[in-house]
């Protein structure tokens, strides 16, 4: 009998290394989105900030800074998320960036 030497094909990921290791384009994002509520009010979502800092420190920052009120909220896929009364998206880019938290090329704005 004639032995083979046959390599059954596994599901191959092309990006597994990108997502280990700390190169420029494995940069995680931090996403500014709007959210309609009823009539004129609106809501402002921080998701993607990174779990070493304090969520309710930034939050009384921003809410000291902006004067407006937030909160922390626990989600099951997206981790800790920072919700805003009223559309502080660009207000909070700057404030992330300013406070050295984030870099600008990191945050994504969503919303109309």
């Amino acid at each position: 009998m004639v032995e083979l030497d046959l390599q059954v094909p596994t599901a191959f990921d092309p990006f597994a290394e990108a997502k280990d290791s700390g190169d420029p384009g494995a940069k995680e994002y931090v996403h500014i989105r709007i959210q309609q509520r009823n009539g004129r009010k609106s809501l402002t979502t921080v998701q993607g900030l990174r779990k070493e800092f304090s969520y309710e420190k930034i939050l009384k920052d921003l809410k000291k800074e902006f004067c407006c009120n937030g909160n922390v909220v626990q989600d099951k896929e997206l981790g800790k998320v920072i919700q805003l009364q009223g559309d502080q998206r660009k207000n909070v880019s700057q404030f992330l960036v300013s406070g050295g938290l984030v870099k600008k090329d990191q945050i994504k704005i969503h919303g109309f």
